[in-house]
């Protein structure tokens, strides 16, 4: 090979080389799809609730609805800490997404509790207009729990009608008499309970099962669906339809977290919220009954107002026991209930 064709040869190799590089630089130029935003949603229920299923319902409609740029992890079933634990831990920005009782949100900020009054309420839809994100009493204790914890109010469902459960046959309150009834730890349940006669025990809900069976406690008060995928009928005999508190769940979002998403994001996460608390209350609506009838096949006697429940004498005296309690504390609130119910 001569000295031309060495050099038309080093010149070709040249080409290529600046071909490859060029093609190279290109490819790397090009953008990569961004990772999802993920956001982390704990709460205390079972998967197979309907508190369960409307948080993966969220997940579910979030992702498709945003294309796949959010994606929500849930952690049922009290996997990330007590109640408690996991109401600072959406304080604290360590989940993103949280739903409790209002009782339980009034561990952040107290006036929440008033909502969880017993006997507050005559009709479910009488619950939900005072729960309702938008309604007067809900915005102003929205706005102090953003501006003290730094959570906002994301939307609300129906959660249930909570009745009580015993191992034993219950009638009046006296039945109740130095029988131990967990409480959820948190005030105005505590006094619910103690105001039923009973001696209120404060235990978390991922304790209870273990509780009821080795006899820390005789009994709990859950809505049916709670009490039926929660598998209490294995443990409680009894389930007496007291109908003492009317609740609402809401759901909480950390407001950094909430401020740090695109406003589109934010939009989408907004109105499909508002989609999944309507479609949970109405699923909840539709399950207590059933699940009564699931618990009576699975062999818990049932005890209404047909079969001797003396319902008056457990309203007259919780509420007597509530309102020495709470009457000062929530007096604002509650002349804020009644004319949101006028």
């Amino acid at each position: 090979m001569n000295r031309r064709q060495v050099l038309s040869v080093f010149l070709a190799l040249l080409c290529i080389t600046g071909i490859l590089f060029a093609g190279g630089a290109k490819e790397s130029e090009k953008p990569k799809p961004s990772s999802p935003i993920v956001l982390r949603y704990a709460h205390m229920n079972a998967p197979t609730s309907v508190a369960g299923k409307q948080a993966d319902l969220l997940a579910r409609m979030v992702e498709e609805k945003t294309g796949g740029r959010v994606k929500i992890q849930v952690f049922p079933s009290s996997q990330l800490g007590s109640l408690q634990e996991q109401a600072e831990a959406v304080a604290a920005g360590t989940v993103a997404i949280h739903h409790n009782t209002m009782a339980g949100i009034g561990s952040l900020y107290p006036d929440f509790g008033a909502l969880d009054t017993p006997f507050l309420y005559r009709t479910v839809d009488e619950l939900m207009k005072v729960a309702d994100p938008d309604s007067p009493v809900m915005k102003r204790l929205g706005e102090g729990l953003l501006s003290s914890r730094g959570v906002r109010v994301y939307y609300t469902f129906y959660f249930g009608t909570r009745h009580l459960t015993c191992n034993k046959a219950v009638y009046k309150p006296e039945d109740l008499k130095g029988v131990k009834i967990r409480a959820i730890p948190f005030p105005i349940y505590m006094a619910a309970v103690e105001g039923m006669g009973a001696v209120a025990t404060p235990v978390d809900w991922a304790e209870v099962p273990t509780a009821l069976a080795t006899g820390v406690v005789a009994g709990q008060e859950n809505p049916t669906d709670t009490i039926f995928n929660a598998k209490l009928y294995e443990k409680q005999s009894h389930i007496m339809l007291t109908g003492h508190i009317k609740g609402a769940e809401i759901v909480v979002f950390n407001d950094k977290v909430w401020k740090s998403l695109p406003a589109d994001i934010q939009k989408i996460l907004h109105d499909v919220g508002r989609e999944v608390g309507k479609q949970a209350t109405q699923m909840t609506k539709d399950v207590e009954d059933a699940a009564l009838e699931e618990l009576k096949k699975k062999g818990m006697t049932v005890i209404g107002p047909k079969e001797g429940l003396d319902l008056e004498a457990f309203r007259n005296q919780v509420l007597a026991h509530v309102n020495a309690k709470f009457g000062t504390q929530y007096g604002k609130i509650y002349e804020e209930i009644r004319a949101i119910l006028k």
